[in-house]
């Protein structure tokens, strides 16, 4: 059973390509749906390219001053500027700077509350499809606007790392409110899993716990009052809104860019003498040990946002496919991590790579915890057949780990 192609098609770069590629099937009640191949695809292939129904900076992320499109999240400091603030040396200075791809004569600002954009386009994008909703003006610094405190709340009970952002769900609800098709938006957003629990395994969202509810409430409530309208009434009751919040909890894809990144590439392939070439690696390889000693593992400017065409990849701990952002903007390429057959599934990996290197025990707790199912993927069922040989050191150490998760996303949903 396939699902419509205008909907899960309409936000790729070519639709009619992916779709003579791959095809959306409906798989059972509990797994739901996935992608398909209707073509053998070779290693490396760049299987789709999608832009998101939807984005957000993490709140974070923008208040620690990385500097993203408001619309596209590509970044906006040039890579000197990057490097400089990262390293925390103002007066460093790359070579090759003209390698560099961001372009600040292009930049623009809203003119009321002077968010900043990458182009003219973006704004304009932004404008037409959820800004003017959003758009604080002369409030933009005012922490009494209910917006403003939508989002204090927000930091105030999810600390870095984030994973979401309640202003991934402000802007659902600014698209539907602006849209001259509210009932097409609405229909888009359907597409996304937003079940709060799994009653067949009896697995409810970590962060849907009875310990938080007070802090769900809170949001709920702050929620209500920013962005209340009718035509969405039923995301503003209670479980509206849980559902709301578990739709982005496990749909959400993370985007990361940087500016930094892309010159680091563009000057990998930069034809240069022997000399030339070790100097400018040695440069790039000390600067990178200074940044992590300066700034640590957060390089990048990061969001989330949500993939009609991504959402419908299942997970499996050995991923035939892959999301990446190599265009420093919210575009999300899917490639081929192998050679894919016709009518094969493809399938993505929910987890980091360090997580999919975990027991199989310990991979289905956090698969459990933050996207409702438990794991029957081949590498799965492979070590289950092998009766999951874990050590019991392994096992002690894991479950530590786990505890020590509990506390911090306890610590993370705080009391404001």
């Amino acid at each position: 059973m396939a699902a419509p192609i205008d909907d899960m098609f309409s936000f790729c770069v070519d639709p009619g390509k992916v779709s003579n590629s791959v095809e959306v099937r409906l798989i059972d009640k509990v797994k739901g749906k996935g992608l398909f191949a209707k073509r053998s695809i070779k290693k490396g292939e760049a299987i789709f390219i999608e832009r998101p129904l939807v984005c957000a900076q993490f709140l974070w992320n923008s208040l620690y001053k990385y500097k993203a499109c408001e619309f596209c999240l590509r970044a906006l400091e040039t890579a000197e500027e990057n490097a400089r603030r990262l390293s925390g040396k103002p007066g460093l200075s790359l070579p090759h700077p003209e390698v560099c791809s961001v372009k600040p004569e292009l930049h623009q600002a809203c003119p009321q509350c002077q968010v900043m954009y990458c182009s003219s386009e973006c704004r304009q994008a932004a404008a037409d499809q959820y800004h003017r909703v959003l758009c604080l003006g002369p409030s933009q610094e005012d922490p009494d606007h209910p917006l403003n405190k939508l989002k204090d709340a927000w930091r105030s009970m999810h600390y870095p790392p984030e994973t979401s952002s309640i202003m991934l769900m402000a802007r659902m609800v600014a698209l539907v409110k602006q849209a001259k098709d509210k009932a097409q938006w609405k229909k888009l957003f359907s597409h996304f899993c937003s079940r709060a629990a799994n009653e067949d395994e009896e697995i409810a969202h970590k962060l849907l716990g009875e310990q938080f509810r007070g802090q769900l409430s809170l949001l709920h409530s702050l929620f209500r009052a920013a962005l209340y309208d009718d035509h969405l009434s039923r995301w503003f009751v209670p479980e509206g809104f849980c559902s709301l919040f578990a739709l982005v909890g496990t749909n959400g894809q993370g985007i990361g860019t940087s500016s930094l990144s892309q010159w680091v590439h563009a000057c990998d392939a930069l034809e240069l003498p022997v000399q030339q070439r070790e100097q400018l690696d040695s440069f790039i390889d000390q600067l990178y040990k200074d940044i992590e000693k300066e700034t640590g593992e957060f390089l990048n400017c990061e969001g989330s946002g949500l993939f009609v065409l991504q959402s419908s990849c299942n997970h499996s701990c050995s991923p035939n496919a892959e999301a990446s952002f190599p265009d420093n903007n919210f575009l999300l390429h899917l490639s081929a991590l192998g050679d894919i057959s016709p009518g094969e599934e493809i399938c993505i990996s929910y987890l980091d790579c360090c997580q999919r290197e975990r027991s199989r025990h310990s991979r289905h707790k956090i698969l459990r915890e933050n996207y409702l199912f438990v794991c029957s993927c081949p590498r799965c069922v492979s070590q289950m057949d092998e009766l999951d040989m874990t050590s019991e050191e392994e096992e002690e150490e894991e479950e530590a780990e786990g505890e020590t998760e509990g506390d911090e996303m306890e610590d993370e949903m705080t009391d404001v």
